[in-house]
């Protein structure tokens, strides 16, 4: 079952400009300690007809929009198309990808949105990894600290995965749609093209193409 929760199985790598980062890594949240150095070797060799370089470890690909009441801090890679709404707020250590839309009052820090992510409506993104076309609803959120400060575990089946990390928020794979308002606690991991309904308390693994639903019963698409 753990298989289900490995990089190449959640996520299309082509999708990313941040693909090196994943490279001797075998579980998506290896990666979240990485982020911020890798932004820093990446951002200094992309060519400035692209991007643009407004402050210190930022870098905005040049048809990008991006809100003047957002706020961004470095360091940050924007790219290609990307929209940054009103009030967005970037924190730092976040690679944001091409068509992504980060949008009003959303919050992100140490993250990765792969290609086309959708965060458009009052999310807090942190210590997660977002996947090709996956999508958030409005006021979904990732909670990435337990309540008693404890290093994450993941919970696969009968099975704990120790991340010995205090921070970690969710892994979205490729296509997942999180309904509105929902909670991803700790060490979610969501598989492809899978979704949760609305108003849920997701925690631990849910397997690729199931859908979550409001008793936390998960069903497989094929058979709702």
């Amino acid at each position: 079952m753990t298989h289900g929760i490995k990089i190449f199985n959640l996520f299309d790598l082509k999708e990313t400009i941040a693909a090196d980062i994943f490279i001797e890594c075998e579980y998506p949240w290896e990666v979240l300690p990485k982020i911020k150095s890798f932004i820093l070797e990446l951002g200094v060799t992309l060519s400035q007809k692209d991007y643009y370089h407004p402050a210190e470890d930022i870098w905005i690909a040049r048809t990008a929009t991006v809100s003047s009441s957002s706020c961004i801090c470095g360091p940050c890679i924007i790219g290609q198309y990307a929209e940054i709404r009103h009030c967005a707020f970037i924190r730092g250590s976040a690679i944001i990808g091409e068509y992504a839309i980060v949008g009003n009052s959303t919050e992100l820090k140490n993250v990765i949105l792969f290609n086309q992510v959708q965060v458009p409506h009052y999310n807090y993104v942190g210590d997660s990894i977002l996947g090709f076309k996956a999508h958030m609803g409005a006021g979904s959120i990732t909670s990435n600290v337990k309540s008693d400060k404890s290093s994450v575990n993941v919970h696969v089946s009968n099975k704990i995965i120790k991340t010995e990390m205090k921070k970690v928020g969710a892994m979205l794979g490729d296509y997942v749609e999180v309904g509105c308002n929902s909670v991803l606690n700790p060490g979610t991991i969501i598989g492809r093209n899978s979704m949760v309904y609305p108003i849920s308390s997701v925690r631990g693994y849910i397997p690729q193409d199931s859908i979550l639903k409001h008793n936390n019963e998960i069903v497989r698409k094929d058979s709702k």
